[in-house]
């Protein structure tokens, strides 16, 4: 883990993370990072004090399991969790807080014991009397000790022996500095010698009060001796709550250290989504870089590839990603707009980012690319970065390895981010649907890289550029111009406009297979009111077949009734028969004419056609062909298929003077832009011109990007590429009518 923090450069940001720890301990942040993340946000909805520096006591349990016994200062780290727990508890959180500090009962023999210690980690007074007693005598016999040493140096006959008024400590006791020749005048111990020649004297007068205090110093050891033992074993009884709250003081201690950290540093947290494997970041700047430029980009593909000029910020964009992507997956906050921002899980994060030469185990630079590649193959689910892919040997051999490597691995769900130099991988993998090119930016009148990005195509390497910049003299690079040879130059551009028309009809391809997943829907829907349809017709079949039988029963009765009154009775019950299936049928026609109804259909009212703006109940709003909006009853509409009428208008279009097969856009913004350009395909299409030179330049790649954007929907256009080096290279189009 600590070779990808160095790797992404991030070794600097996660120390000064780690500073808000209360004690030292793993930066990770394992488990559900959105059930981690609900804690920390109502965390920062209360107010608290961070705990107090704590040691780690692994080893402190440890023995406790063993039935040891602890020193007091150990005891004492175990009271300040007992305390904070306690402390958080006296909050009365609501919510998932509440719940969570709810559950951790502190047992009663623990809280005395917090009870007998004050904040400095001693025992308070009154407790252990035995003990007060020792110290009360500890410190009386100090007291006489200093007055004693006091009394000695104010001796009027023992001052042309002191080389100073002060009592000095050597090996904890208290001793005076004298010159040679003291000992006439004062018994005592030598301890030491100064580097002057001058002697630390420990006076004879004070040895008994000395050994009083030694004495007294021993019973307070034995006590405190025994008071630990006591505690310690209470500690036993209950060892295996202290073993949970310390590993909840820990838990607790990574979310607050988080929610610190963001507030100090004005950061946000995004935890990573497990229903996608997408990243969008959104002024992501990465914190390794001092005044960065926010960056937003958009990997919803399987494989970026991310070309473009040297020193165009292509491997810092790739490292910015799986930064992102790393402290999103361990709830790092970073800086980020998170409301914009989205993060897919993985399972693994790997980094192929530096040269793996070793001439100790003699591996070349591409062996061991070999070797790191070896090592991935066999993961999946996971996120990829690698640097400059196809570095240490032929470009045209490593375009082919690497491309079936890397469908390996995509093969195996893996999301993968490359940068390179070399067009020939770039153009091989550009027919892939699921690969997503992202070019590095060159500012050709100012020569200096724009560390800026465009979607959807290859970029240049700018190599000569880059050496100018550099300072390699330009004969040198004029000469390596030559030699490269404008053949070389019409290569790569046609490698760049194939792999851009593939992209093109890959996206047809697409465009085109929903829409026929689209018509077969339809189709289905269709088959389906259809055979409710038929159901329909026989069942209202059956019913007026059963009431028309039953009427012809009655009307049977009525020539067998034996008197007048009897006739008339059955010739109503029939005739009441037939109107109640009349009705029925009537009723359900209606019904289903209104079903078949919607707001949009074009309908037939008596002899004209209008559309329905409005259904209700029984009736329906429509607008007639000739505008007039009517309301009229459900029952007497049918639908219509037939189109509304068009006027036959003549038009006369006269050519438009002052044609040109060129137009210049730069400088200008998008909106206007797109403004000039729709007037001059129309003039140029009137013109009659079938090959038209637009001219709108590199810069940021937004004007470019609109201009391709608006040229690919343009229903006129046939086909758009780069114009020639000469006639603008990738700051112009040539564009077919």
């Amino acid at each position: 883990m600590q070779h990808q923090i160095k790797a992404l450069n991030l070794e600097e940001y996660c120390e000064s993370f780690a500073q808000f720890f209360a004690r030292p301990k793993e930066i990770l942040l394992f488990g559900d990072a959105k059930l981690h993340l609900r804690f920390i946000n109502a965390l920062g909805e209360i107010v608290f004090t961070p705990p107090n520096p704590v040691i780690n006591l692994q080893s402190q349990l440890a023995l406790l399991k063993k039935f040891g016994f602890l020193k007091l200062d150990e005891i004492f780290e175990f009271v300040k969790i007992v305390r904070y727990f306690n402390y958080l508890k006296s909050l009365k959180c609501e919510g998932i807080l509440g719940e969570w500090f709810d559950k951790i009962v502190i047992p009663a023999p623990l809280l005395e014991i917090a009870k007998n210690f004050n904040e400095q980690g001693d025992l308070r007074v009154g407790i252990y009397l035995e003990l007060d007693s020792i110290n009360a005598g500890i410190e009386r016999i100090k007291k006489e000790i200093a007055e004693s040493l006091v009394r000695i140096l104010h001796q009027n006959k023992l001052q042309n022996y002191l080389v100073d008024r002060q009592i000095h400590l050597i090996n904890g006791e208290e001793c005076l500095l004298l010159r040679a020749g003291f000992h006439h005048l004062l018994k005592g111990q030598i301890l030491n010698r100064s580097a002057a020649g001058f002697f630390y004297v420990f006076p004879q007068s004070i040895a008994q009060l000395k050994d009083k205090h030694n004495e007294l110093n021993n019973q307070k050891e034995s006590k405190l001796f025994e008071i630990c033992r006591e505690i310690s074993s209470v500690f036993t009884k209950h060892f295996l709550f202290l073993q949970f709250i310390n590993k909840e003081f820990d838990r607790f201690d990574s979310y607050q250290a988080r929610l610190n950290f963001a507030k100090e540093r004005d950061l946000e947290f995004l935890a990573p989504n497990p229903k996608t494997k997408n990243v969008i970041l959104d002024s992501f700047k990465h914190p390794a870089l001092k005044n960065p430029k926010s960056i937003r980009v958009e990997l919803t593909r399987q494989v970026l590839m991310i070309t473009g000029v040297n020193a165009g910020g292509k491997t810092m964009l790739l490292k910015s990603l799986l930064s992102a992507v790393f402290l999103s997956k361990h709830l790092i906050p970073m800086p980020i707009n998170a409301a914009k921002s989205s993060i897919g899980s993985f399972k693994h994060l790997h980094l192929i980012l530096e040269d793996p030469q070793n001439s100790k185990n003699d591996i070349s630079t591409f062996g061991g690319r070999m070797l790191q590649f070896s090592h991935i193959l066999r993961e999946n689910d996971g996120i990829i970065g690698i640097d400059e892919i196809e570095l240490g040997t032929d470009s045209d051999e490593a375009a082919s390895l690497f491309k079936v490597l890397l469908e390996n691995l995509m093969q195996k769900n893996n999301k993968i981010i490359i940068t390179t130099h070399h067009k020939r991988l770039a153009a091989l993998m550009a027919g892939n649907p699921q690969v997503q090119l992202l070019a590095a930016l060159f500012d050709e009148k100012r020569e200096m890289p724009t560390f800026s990005f465009l979607d959807g195509t290859i970029g240049k390497s700018y190599a000569f550029e880059t050496a100018l910049r550099y300072g390699i003299p330009k004969t040198l690079v004029k000469e390596a111009k030559i030699l490269y040879g404008e053949d070389k130059e019409k290569l790569n551009a046609l490698i760049e406009n194939s792999a851009r028309l593939e992209m093109k009809l890959q996206n047809e391809i697409a465009l085109t297979q929903e829409k026929s997943r689209s018509l077969e829907q339809k189709i289905l829907r269709l088959k389906g009111k259809e055979e409710q349809f038929e159901k329909d017709f026989v069942t209202r079949q059956n019913a007026l077949e059963s009431s028309y039988a039953d009427a012809i029963r009655a009307a049977k009765n009525v020539i067998k009734a034996q008197t007048i009154n009897e006739m008339h009775r059955e010739m109503n019950v029939a005739n009441a028969l037939l109107q109640e299936a009349q009705k029925n049928v009537q009723q359900r026609t209606e019904a289903q004419k209104k079903r078949n109804f919607a707001v949009g259909n074009r309908v037939k009212y008596h002899n004209v056609r209008g559309v329905v703006l409005n259904l209700q109940k029984e009736n329906a709003l429509i607008e007639l062909e000739e505008g007039i909006k009517m309301k009229v009853p459900i029952q007497e509409l049918e639908l219509s298929n037939a189109l509304p009428k068009q006027a036959q208008t003549k038009i006369h279009i006269e050519s438009p003077k002052g044609a040109h097969v060129t137009l210049d856009l730069h400088g200008l913004r998008a909106q206007e832009a797109l403004e000039r350009l729709d007037e001059f395909i129309s003039n140029s299409l009137i013109a009659g011109f079938d090959e038209v030179l637009i001219y709108h330049g590199i810069g940021t790649g937004k004007l470019s990007s609109v201009v391709r954007d608006f040229l690919k929907s343009h229903p006129k256009v046939v086909d758009f590429s780069d114009a020639a080096p000469k006639d603008g290279g990738f700051g112009a189009k040539i564009v077919k009518l």
